[in-house]
Formats: C-alpha cells, structure tokens, sequence
C-alpha cells in the first residue's frame, strides 16, 4: 500500500508561497507524511514557515546549489519508500492529491509518477498554454517517453539509491532519472488528476534563461540534439499564432498579445542558444517539448471530489 511519504521541496526565498503548499499537505487524505525542505540559502522567513508546518529542513550552501544535488540531499533524508517532490511554488488543488499520485506505485513496475500543473488566473498565457500542451487531462498508466516535472512528481527511494540524480546537469535532472529508470525496465505514470498550480511569473529574461540551461542539460541527455535556426524561426512563429488564435477564440487577446510575443520569442531564443550545433532528438520527446496542440476551448476535466479552499491573502 502507498498511504505514506516523505516530501522534498526544494526552496530559496519562497516566503510568498511555502505556506499554501504547506496548508495543502496538512489538508490531504494520506496523513503520514514526513516534509523535507531543502533549503539554499533564503534570506526570507521561509525556513521559519516551514519549520511552524513541522518540516525538517536540510541546508545546501548556494555555491553548492545544483537541481540534482538538492534532490539528492533531500531524498537522502526521506524517511519512507515514496519520496513526493514538489516545487515551493507549487500548491495542490485536490485533498487526494498524494493518494492519487501515489496510487500507480502499486504496479512494482512504476518508478516514477507525475501529475497535472496548471497555471494560477495570473499566468502568462503562453506558460498556460505550455501547461495544456504538457500536461492533458488524460492518464497515461506507462508513457512511452521519459518526460516528467519534479515540480510535481514522486519516485521510489530504492531505484533512487541504486542511481541518485546527476547533480552536474543544469536542470531536466528529472528527465535524465526517468530516462535512466526505463532504460532499466521501469516504467512511468502520468496522472491527471494528481493536480496542482504551478506559479511561475518570470521576466523575459528569466523565461530566457530556463528555456536555455534546460536546452543545456538536454543535449547532455540526449546528445543527438539539435535546435537550428529554422527550428527557432519555424516554432516561434507557429506557436504565436497558436497562442494568439486561442487567446482570442476565448476573448482574452487584448491583455494577453504583448506577453505571447515575447514569451514564446524567449522560449525558443534559449532554446537555440543551449543547444547549438547538434544533431536531431527523438521526434516524441521533440513533440512533447515544442509543438503546439489543438485543444477545445476551456478544456477541464471535472471531478467529483471538492478542491481545496485556500485562505486568501
């Protein structure tokens, strides 16, 4: 049975946010969970949250700081065989958020699991449309390819002992374990209704730098890769007008036309300048990255289960 785990949330200055994922962890159905934060050096009062929740914090001096070697530490320190990590900025919308993301490792087969990320009312369009795009409202019980988020997502502590994360990459360290753990005979579960909001509000500049070291860390992974000039050209432009055409099929054109420009011009400008002069990735993991998908208008799926009621502050 899966109704334990330990949780790792990776954090630096999240004082606006930790709070509500806390609240949301205290409000699920599974109830014995031990919180790990891992923490890179804040400034702020997020350890001091954190700790109010009953958290165990785990430090990682900010010159030390890599995606995979926070993990590392924080896993390390998991006291169960289910290890949820999740993003500080993330927070759940279900009370059975962990039960469901839970629920695949039943299967001894499943290494990892990963659930839906929506974007809060405030999202950048694009970044919401990225979200649809990612994550669908449909499950897939064993997906064919090794693409995950560690903002929302779970693994089994012993597979992660036998292979811990590569603390060298600059980020898409939870694609490169996934890869590993199907390249061993495991498999990985994407769950729907596993949901949670995701609040991203980047700069240009900071959407630029994400969509780069990821591009980085990618060619790592798979050093096939490639992102040429006419793939840039060619993704920018059909991705802006995706956007700008569901944007205005839901009459939401007018605030939204500046940000759609220059978020999906920085998306794909990072994504070039990482990887450079490589040659091709797998067409799914290319189709999972980059392409946009038709959807139907205010696509949601409904559940009979009453979300969270979250404080407003």
């Amino acid at each position: 049975m899966t109704g334990s785990c330990s949780i790792v949330i990776r954090a630096y200055n999240e004082e606006k946010h930790i709070g509500r994922l806390l609240e949301g962890i205290n409000q699920q159905t599974v109830k014995d969970v031990d919180v790990i934060l891992v923490d890179s050096g804040s400034t702020d009062s997020t350890i001091s949250i954190a700790e109010s929740f009953g958290a165990r914090i785990v430090n990682i001096r900010p010159e030390e700081f890599t995606f995979g070697r926070s993990l590392n530490y924080g896993v390390g320190e998991a006291k169960r065989e289910f290890v949820v990590i999740a993003s500080a900025h993330i927070y759940p919308v279900y009370p059975d958020w962990l039960e469901t993301l839970l629920r695949p490792f039943q299967d001894d087969t499943i290494a990892l699991t990963y659930g839906k990320q929506r974007g809060p009312e405030f999202a950048r369009f694009s970044e919401q449309q990225i979200f649809h795009q990612w994550y669908p409202d449909m499950d897939k019980q064993k997906q064919g390819t090794a693409f995950c988020n560690n903002a929302n997502a779970a693994i089994r502590k012993s597979l992660w002992e036998q292979n811990p994360y590569d603390e060298t990459l600059t980020g898409l360290e939870d694609l490169d374990w996934a890869k590993r753990a199907q390249e061993q005979g495991h498999a990985i579960a994407y769950v729907a209704d596993a949901e949670i909001v995701h609040v991203h509000n980047e700069t240009p500049r900071g959407v630029y730098n994400r969509y780069r070291r990821e591009a980085m860390a990618l060619r790592r992974i798979y050093p096939e890769a490639n992102f040429s000039f006419y793939d840039f050209l060619r993704l920018t432009t059909t991705n802006v007008l995706s956007d700008l055409w569901h944007a205005a099929r839901e009459g939401v054109l007018f605030k939204n036309i500046s940000s759609i420009f220059w978020f999906r011009y920085m998306q794909f400008h990072g994504t070039r300048m990482g990887h450079r002069e490589t040659s091709l990735i797998t067409p799914q993991l290319r189709e999972t990255f980059y392409y946009a998908r038709e959807r139907k208008k205010k696509e949601a799926k409904k559940r009979n289960v009453e979300p969270i009621r979250y404080e407003k502050k």
